[in-house]
């Protein structure tokens, strides 16, 4: 062998002293061939079945879009996912048991256990990693979430970025959520700031929908031959409910009859639909959801501004569903495009029993009353709100079904799927439904077979899982063929349930409740698709099977250790070789990409000291140290010569101004944050090492924000009202140290007990 063949061992050809007695060999590029379909995934977040227009709504929420692809598609009326986000996105693109590929919860949490990676397993190939294998190019806009948060800053590890699981190209956001008009974007492997803000009319729906097109005409423009896979994941219908102005004024009034005769409305529409079958029963209202008639006048009033918010968002990203669209047919790409539209959980309970102008507020415990948010409904959807609907206009949303995002009953499970693709469906069969049972899994494996792709056993010498999940392509041209999945876990924070054939068992968990004796319920799926008839006193027998075999399900997929522990797991990631070391000093030096939240300084519910060295003139000014947004956050900052602290819990600002001017040269900057008894906590200023100035806080935050911080500027919106960001310090700074308290609030489950008993 040559060197030149050491360099390149695969070489194939025949080598000589000339051209002429040598024989050239090429590699084999894999392609999926000349016909091989197009395939997107448009995956909507916190979206309950009723809310598509062709589900139900469409008396008062406009989705001409969706409904479109449905009339021209199929319409899938038993679809079911898990009941949050992070796992079903990760049986949705691996087509595999979300426990098994080690993503029980949301990817902020790494507890140490093989159910809770915190990302999804090398062995558990995406269908990124597989179809790019197969020759196609791969493109992945919006919301990833599947990567440990703490990893998710320009320092990485980038090895679950999407560019590591098979994707060519990416831009959007890693965190579960993000602020709609000032987003913490991502391309590829890089931060980068949005390309406008809300007064240039910039939204990142329509954002990500650019890039979209912009990757597939880039490749299409170059590669007319290669197929491609894109994955468009929105924020929407996420938290904070943000659309622009003409979206929200054109839903003004529009809910004020109240949840009560809107559900009955869109209820009696899905019987119309035959989205339900014929005797399903609208369940009863779930446990805290008062009857609209019963409401205050405050109450409504902000309760149904709040449920415009969502509509309108739901209608704006429905609007770029349809320059997709549009866009995918002008590229003259529709028709061979597999397009499936899917929600990946139901409508969120996150926003409590009156709605949240912050929901941050509800992840510390707050309730706000709606005598208090009234003053700021103006703002709703807005850039200056962060808002989420209350229970009942969630409830609503999960038309016919009880209960919500988070819960293993079908209002937390049961969501809309379309399934579009003009090549492949018969015309015969445009626009008919099928209630075959299906779940987020049996996705890929469909697509598999739909395109002739067959997953590896071994990838980049690791052995695959096998996928799990089960094709339902048969369904496709035989509306009446038997479903293909006929046993389904599900698992929740310790919510059981299991689907097997007509039947389903359900256990909603409560934290600390012993698992072997809490009550389960017995539904026949056949007669009670809402659940609104329990049979376990009435079939024991049935039930216990049901249940046997759920622990045998739990076993299969990986789903054990269950582990009800909620926010208190925020801390699990506080370990050695980790963002967070364990004598919680931080050390940070401009220039600096910002920072997501869990990757950033961990300060919040800590007492901790900040130190930032500068060296000033006297017309220096600009932000030190800022972390969140204008909705919630804290910024430290130089301005007219002196240091300040904005500290905005929830919009209430707590504005310390130093006693003294800042001298010439290099000066010492510092900040004390000391969490007092409850909720409250102080803040001082400190100056050379001599204090300068200090407030008691009514409400010392326990989480902030989504949006991270950032260092030597306030990227995103402005943390403060006394300027405009990103407010960057124009004199020379040279580190800010922090140096956090290793004792972090210590009352989390206090803050988990309060927001459940707000639940009740």
């Amino acid at each position: 062998m040559t060197d030149a063949q050491v360099g390149y061992p695969e070489f194939r050809g025949r080598i000589g002293r000339t051209v002429a007695e040598s024989e050239a060999w090429h590699r084999s590029v894999p392609h999926p061939g000349e016909d091989a379909p197009n395939v997107v995934i448009v995956l909507l977040d916190d979206t309950g079945f009723a809310q598509f227009g062709c589900y139900g709504s469409d008396a008062d929420i406009d989705t001409p879009n969706i409904d479109a692809l449905a009339a021209g598609g199929l319409q899938f009326t038993n679809f079911h996912v898990t009941p949050l986000c992070s796992p079903t996105r990760a049986a949705l693109l691996t087509g595999r048991a979300n426990h098994a590929v080690g993503m029980r919860s949301v990817s902020n949490f790494v507890t140490g256990f093989p159910n809770q990676l915190g990302h999804i397993s090398d062995h558990a190939a995406t269908v990124a990693e597989v179809l790019h294998d197969a020759g196609y190019a791969t493109f992945a806009v919006g919301k990833w979430h599947l990567s440990p948060m703490e990893t998710c800053s320009a320092a990485g590890p980038f090895d679950q970025w999407p560019l590591a699981r098979g994707f060519d190209r990416f831009y959007g956001f890693l965190e579960g959520e993000t602020d709609q008009f000032h987003p913490e974007l991502v391309a590829d492997n890089h931060p980068v700031e949005p390309p406008g803000g809300p007064d240039d009319g910039y939204h990142v729906s329509e954002d990500l929908v650019d890039q979209m097109l912009a990757m597939v005409a880039d490749s299409k423009g170059i590669r007319p031959d290669r197929p491609f896979f894109g994955y468009v994941a929105f924020g929407a219908t996420h938290a904070p409910h943000q659309a622009p102005p003409d979206y929200l004024a054109k839903y003004r009034g529009r809910f004020d009859e109240g949840w009560d005769v809107v559900r009955e409305r869109w209820y009696r529409r899905q019987l119309e639909l035959g989205v339900i079958p014929d005797g399903t029963e609208l369940a009863p209202r779930n446990p805290g959801v008062k009857p609209w008639d019963e409401l205050t006048d405050n109450e409504q009033r902000l309760a149904a501004r709040l449920q415009e918010a969502f509509a309108a968002f739901l209608d704006h990203t429905d609007a770029q569903i349809g320059r997709l669209v549009d866009g995918l047919d002008r590229l003259g790409q529709l028709d061979n495009t597999i397009l499936v539209v899917l929600a990946d959980n139901g409508a969120s309970q996150e926003g409590g029993p009156f709605g949240v102008m912050h929901e941050m507020k509800f992840f510390n415990g707050i309730i706000e009353t709606p005598d208090e948010a009234i003053t700021r409904i103006d703002r709703i959807g807005g850039p200056d709100s962060h808002t989420n609907y209350p229970w009942g206009w969630a409830q609503c949303g999960n038309a016919p079904f009880r209960w919500y995002k988070q819960n293993t009953h079908e209002g937390g499970v049961h969501v809309p799927m379309v399934f579009h693709w003009p090549a492949g469906v018969p015309v015969e069969h445009e626009g008919s439904q099928r209630d075959q049972f299906v779940f987020v899994s049996d996705i890929v494996p469909t697509i598999y077979e739909l395109i002739g792709v067959e997953p590896p056993e071994v990838r980049r010498g690791l052995a695959q899982m096998p996928v799990t999940g089960s094709s339902f392509a048969a369904v496709i041209a035989d509306a009446d063929g038997p479903a293909t999945n006929q046993l389904q876990y599900f698992e929740q924070n310790g919510s059981r349930a299991l689907v097997a054939g007509e039947w389903k068992a359900v256990c909603k968990h409560v934290p600390g409740a012993d698992y072997d004796t809490e009550p389960w319920e017995l539904y026949h799926l056949a007669f009670d698709r809402s659940e609104c008839h329990d049979l376990a006193a009435e079939q024991p027998e049935k039930l216990e099977q049901l249940v046997t075999l759920w622990w045998s399900e739990a076993e299969r997929h990986g789903v054990l250790p269950l582990d009800d522990r909620g926010m208190e797991l925020f801390g699990a990631r506080f370990r050695d070789r980790s963002p967070h070391p364990t004598d919680r000093r931080y050390v940070y030096r401009p220039p600096m990409s910002p920072m997501p939240g869990q990757a950033g300084a961990a300060i919040a519910g800590r007492s901790f000291d900040l130190t930032a060295r500068v060296t000033m003139s006297g017309t220096d000014e600009g932000v030190v140290f800022a972390t969140g947004t204008q909705n919630s956050g804290m910024s430290l900052f130089v301005q007219d010569g002196r240091l300040v602290l904005d500290y905005n819990a929830f919009g209430d600002h707590t504005v310390v101004e130093s006693t003294v001017s800042l001298p010439d040269g290099d000066v010492e900057l510092g900040l004390r944050m000391r969490r007092g008894d409850g909720f409250a906590g102080t803040a001082e200023l400190v100056i050379d090492g001599a204090p300068a100035g200090r407030a008691d806080l009514s409400l010392y935050m326990r989480m902030m924000s989504s949006i991270g911080p950032s260092i030597g500027a306030d990227h995103g919106s402005a943390v403060s009202e006394r300027y405009r960001a990103p407010f960057a310090f124009n004199g020379e700074l040279h580190e800010v140290v922090v140096q956090a308290s290793p004792e972090r609030f210590g009352d989390l489950a206090e803050v988990a007990a309060r927001a459940e008993m707000s639940r009740q």
